[in-house]
């Protein structure tokens, strides 16, 4: 189904007089960066339908079970299985040792479905958040992704990501290189080129609603523009002669920064989203590739090879300064700007194998994320900047995986035939 008829969705109001008084009393934040933190305990009991009481069909499990991935893979929960106490409500969950848990009901009427959560403290006994979702029965799915993302806010202050996508470039198809775009449960996966030539490097735009790639299939690396989740025409934004590569969207979405060779040297150059040169960045000083803005908007990081070999340097746009951050190693590149401006993950070369680094905007000593015998590349942050999605060759095979900003939880997101490559974390698309 087409995402923006998923607005159709209505959210109702909280129902504070049913299910609690005062939201702002009832809603608590965990503090998950603590080094002593521990994964809390929730149980998701099988959701039910009101018209036919105590029957649980596999569409009841299939939706509670979707609902325990999407809050499990935000890595701070831990569920426990619903086979350990029949996935009923009726549930001791005191001595089950849960701290959460979440009961959900729905009711189908001929004009439509609607669902209703509750989010319980369990030793304090008491309804965190109650809420109600209108909607069609097909876009359940998405009501499941939905209430997870408040629970993750009802508990740390900031909503999660269940409804965010990950676009990549494979070759699954035909064995050539083509633009996909998943959820991050990697439940739907979608082709969006169909050039049959090698498309890499997709970009969303800020809103996510927009994906740039370059594509090779006019003979030249040119630059294009699509609406994904429509389906509608893709149009080129720029074939200038030579490279027109991976352009890094501005946090406003006015303009981006692409890397040009028209003049026979990769530099850096600020355009409108329609193509039009606003202005040159760099001029013939090295090669200049993989710009990332900064949050704000008054930077960009980029790779360029000006010191004799891929080093990541930060531009002020207005000025156009220049400064260099990374020091250790002599191969960094792909640099990706985390959505606080805290921190910039990399790719850089260590001990014969690529993997990812974090470093401070104003540099320093960096963290690194990836020690595995692999290669590990691409990073690009999820937009809780609690995650970091990259692309790992291994065993000459090479799939997306992600990682968390303090390096644990490191796991493969999709396991596809051929290779992944050049991912990219768009924003929360609600």
């Amino acid at each position: 189904m087409n995402f923006r008829k998923i607005i159709y969705v209505i959210t109702f109001a909280l129902l504070a007089n049913f299910f609690f008084t005062g939201m702002a009393q009832a809603r608590i934040y965990l503090d998950i960066t603590s080094p002593d933190f521990r994964k809390v305990p929730f149980a998701v009991p099988y959701l039910s339908q009101k018209n036919k009481p105590g029957e649980i069909d596999k569409t009841d499990r299939d939706m509670a079970a979707l609902l325990t991935e999407a809050l499990e893979f935000h890595g701070f929960i831990n569920v426990v299985p619903p086979e350990k106490y029949d996935g009923s409500k009726d549930t001791d969950w005191l001595n089950l040792g849960v701290d959460y848990t979440i009961i959900g009901e729905y009711e189908i009427t001929a004009e439509s479905t609607s669902f209703e959560f509750k989010l319980i403290d369990v030793d304090e006994g008491r309804i965190l958040v109650g809420k109600r979702y209108k909607g069609s029965w097909d876009i359940r799915d998405k009501i499941m992704l939905k209430f997870c993302d408040e629970v993750i806010y009802q508990l740390t202050g900031e909503r999660g990501i269940s409804m965010s996508y990950i676009a990549f470039s494979s070759d699954i198809s035909e064995g050539i290189k083509e633009i996909f775009v998943a959820d991050v449960l990697g439940k739907n996966i979608k082709q969006i080129t169909r050039h049959k030539n090698l498309a890499v490097s997709p970009k969303f735009s800020p809103d996510g609603k927009l994906l740039t790639y370059s594509s090779y299939h006019p003979g030249n690396p040119n630059l294009y523009i699509t609406d994904w989740q429509e389906a509608k025409s893709t149009k080129a934004i720029s074939r200038r002669p030579g490279l027109n590569l991976a352009p890094a969207w501005s946090p406003d979405g006015k303009t981006m920064v692409i890397t040009l060779s028209m003049d026979g040297n990769p530099d850096l150059y600020l355009i409108t989203p329609e193509g039009t040169i606003i202005s040159r960045l760099t001029k013939k000083t090295g090669i200049s590739v993989s710009p990332t803005w900064s949050p704000d908007g008054k930077h960009i990081a980029f790779v360029s090879d000006r010191s004799g070999n891929p080093q990541i340097y930060v531009m002020n746009i207005k000025t156009k300064s220049v400064r260099r951050i990374t020091f250790q190693g002599n191969d960094n590149t792909e640099p990706s700007w985390s959505p606080d401006g805290e921190w910039i993950a990399y790719s850089g070369l260590y001990e014969g194998r690529y993997q990812v680094f974090i470093i401070k905007p104003e540099g320093g000593m960096p963290l690194q994320l990836t020690w595995y015998h692999d290669d590990h590349e691409s990073p690009s942050w999820s937009p809780d900047g609690r995650q970091i999605v990259l692309s790992r060759l291994h065993d000459n095979d090479k799939d997306i995986c992600t990682v968390f900003k303090n390096g644990t939880g490191f796991r493969t997101l999709f396991r596809l035939k051929g290779h992944q490559s050049s991912p990219e974390w768009s924003t929360r698309m609600q």
